[in-house]
């Protein structure tokens, strides 16, 4: 189907072809066919550009599970069987995930090793200073990084190709018979007798029985459509709190122009992707200082486009949501992508790290990337419905290793409530039920 062809009504209306949206639209097609309660063709995504032209289509996709929260772990678990059901269609690496951190990190991450034993999540944790180095040497022959003492490897997980997953999972909404609509801009949701009955677009007026709100970065103007609260109450130690419902930050990655063999580990082969937090100050190989404080970076190989391709700790856009600039979005925006800050940090952080990088911080590249995302009050996802029959994914820019949660909101969609998603309504934070927080330098982990 094609941009001009929005039909004048349908079950479901998937709004965003992202990660969520296309797995949503897949796994609620498969759902509805083995209840003999319909198929693909009551299910209609729209997509105001082309799909993938979001977060999606330039994450850095990394797959983990390294996470301090229970539930996130959990439901990461259940994803990465998503990504392990078809690698060759998402272009999965199962190549292991590498979480180095710094002392005070040592007792949360050594809690999240042992939380991955109790759900059978296979992962290696190990702790001290010199084993940590002993370990990394193991791995890297060039491995010279300070201020960490501990390693969780965790032997699932790894990385997928942003476009080919996309792409991946675009083709199998498809062939189970799911319309997507392209270049289709939503305008307004209009709520009859307390539900969604009609979403609007450039393209014509759509009646719906159901919407699910799936559109990453431009979640808050859904949300804004549908007239939910600008701030939200949060109760925590029996306390109000009263803070901005969404809030944007800037996401900083980018690409090292080496060779992606360049990387490989003491057998030559694909190594686990590295993410290492510390606490030591870093500076530049003309020994400027660059960071006096903790940070925090990750990297791995990018046989798709070439080079070594990784990221940076996001920073807040100081500015009401309605403010900041969406569109154009990711490398074509004026305002949020990476510049020289960003890329002389990474490159002396890989320096740090690794013998290998030392002196390359010239062939970090400048082609424009980054992005923004939109979070949540506690930086954690919201899956829940609204307005009686909208279903409102908003990932707090977890996504794109979420390829699960599809699969789970659509048995949301068909009746079956599911207990990974119980703890991500957005009634815990009048509740309190809020997820427990790192000392991780990130707002995510």
């Amino acid at each position: 189907m094609n941009a001009s062809q929005v039909p004048e009504s349908v079950r479901y209306c998937i709004i965003g072809a992202g990660i969520h949206g296309l797995s949503t639209a897949w796994h609620l097609a498969r759902e509805l066919k083995a209840r003999g309660s319909g198929d693909g063709s009551d299910i209609l995504v729209v997509e105001k550009s082309h799909a993938g032209s979001g977060p999606s289509g330039i994450a850095c996709g990394v797959v983990r599970n390294n996470y301090f929260q229970p539930a996130m772990r959990e439901l990461m678990a259940h994803s990465v069987q998503v990504w392990e059901s078809d690698p060759e269609a998402f272009e999965y690496h199962p190549v292991g995930y590498l979480q180095i951190s710094y002392d005070e990190m040592r007792a949360d991450v050594a809690m999240i090793a042992e939380q991955q034993a109790a759900i059978g999540y296979e992962s290696v944790f190990v702790e001290g200073e010199q084993e940590t180095f002993n370990y990394m040497k193991g791995i890297f022959d060039d491995w010279r990084c300070t201020g960490v003492t501990s390693v969780l490897h965790e032997k699932k997980g790894g990385y997928a190709h942003n476009m080919a997953t996309v792409n991946g999972l675009l083709a199998k909404a498809q062939a189970e018979g799911v319309n997507v609509v392209t270049d289709t801009l939503v305008t307004e949701l209009a709520i009859n007798g307390g539900a969604v009955s009609h979403v609007v677009t450039n393209r014509g007026l759509i009646q719906v029985d159901h919407v699910v709100a799936a559109a990453g970065p431009w979640v808050p103007k859904l949300w804004e459509m549908l007239d939910l609260p600008e701030t939200t109450k949060i109760v925590l130690e029996g306390e109000i709190f009263e803070f901005p419902t969404w809030e944007f930050w800037a996401l900083q990655e980018g690409t090292l122009d080496v060779d992606p063999g360049y990387l490989m580990n003491n057998e030559g082969n694909m190594p686990p992707v590295v993410h290492v937090d510390a606490d030591v100050p870093l500076y530049d190989e003309d020994n400027n200082l660059l960071v006096d404080g903790k940070w925090g970076v990750y990297y791995k190989p990018d046989f798709n486009f070439g080079g070594v391709q990784g990221g940076y700790m996001p920073y807040p856009v100081k500015r009401p949501w309605r403010d900041v600039a969406i569109d154009p979005y990711g490398p074509a925006s004026p305002d949020f992508v990476v510049g020289t800050d960003f890329r002389q940090v990474w490159a002396a952080a890989l320096s740090h790290c690794q013998e290998r990088f030392e002196g390359k911080a010239s062939l970090m590249s400048h082609a424009p990337s980054g992005g923004i995302g939109a979070f949540t009050p506690d930086n954690f996802p919201v899956f829940d419905t609204f307005r009686e029959n909208v279903y409102v994914v908003a990932d707090s820019n977890h996504g794109f290793k979420m390829i699960g949660v599809g699969a789970l909101v659509a048995k949301e969609l068909v009746g079956e409530t599911q207990a990974l998603l119980e703890p991500f309504r957005y009634s815990r934070y009048a509740e309190g039920r809020l997820h427990p927080v790192s000392n991780s330098p990130y707002p995510w982990s």
